[in-house]
């Protein structure tokens, strides 16, 4: 297996550390960000989430530099990408920091998108990212860290940061969505 989809597996495994740390505090207090309060469980979440996330910049990058994609790369980096984001969207919706509508269209889309990966699979075609895909996993990413970290530091100067990212987020989910099943309507020609 090579560097990328090793890096891609340990974002995987970044999982289940990022929600028991997120959700449950352990009695950890709080942290002083910015002028802010915020749990430090919430806060180590935080910092677990971005790197998770860098990873997904990482391992693209190598893959591409050294000429190493893969169509099990291709399969992968986005299948983990929906599961870190899957994660991190169910936990802020049980510690009611997102609305869970916001939630269900983000995971409708993922879901959506993802069935249609494994039927185009299933005739030998790999559908990589998009760019318009990319841009929405970069603001779903972004929004969520500061969603995780109660939108320290805008929250003190009365910017509701998180939540502007997180709409811009979903109409990004929503549009590269249309735009995956338009480009790909071939993956259904018996439907």
């Amino acid at each position: 297996m090579n560097l990328p989809n090793q890096i891609t597996l340990i974002r995987i495994g970044f999982i289940p550390i990022f929600m028991v740390i997120f959700l449950y505090p352990f009695q950890w207090g709080t942290l002083d960000l910015a002028g802010a309060e915020v749990p430090m469980n919430h806060a180590v979440a935080g910092l677990l989430f971005a790197v998770a996330a860098a990873t997904d910049w990482v391992d693209g990058y190598i893959a591409r530099s050294r000429n190493l994609i893969s169509n099990f790369g291709k399969f992968l980096d986005p299948l983990a990408d929906k599961l870190l984001v899957t994660a991190a969207l169910l936990s802020l919706i049980e510690l009611a920091l997102l609305p869970a509508w916001m939630g269900v269209i983000i995971l409708t889309r993922e879901f959506a998108v993802t069935g249609m990966r494994l039927v185009a699979a299933a005739d030998g075609t790999v559908i990589a990212a998009s760019g318009l895909g990319k841009w929405k996993t970069v603001f779903q990413m972004v929004a969520i860290f500061f969603l995780i970290v109660h939108n320290v530091p805008f929250d003190e100067l009365g910017l509701p940061v998180a939540t502007m990212l997180m709409w811009i987020a979903v109409i990004l989910t929503v549009l590269s969505g249309i735009d995956y099943f338009v480009k790909n309507k071939h993956v259904f020609n018996d439907a």
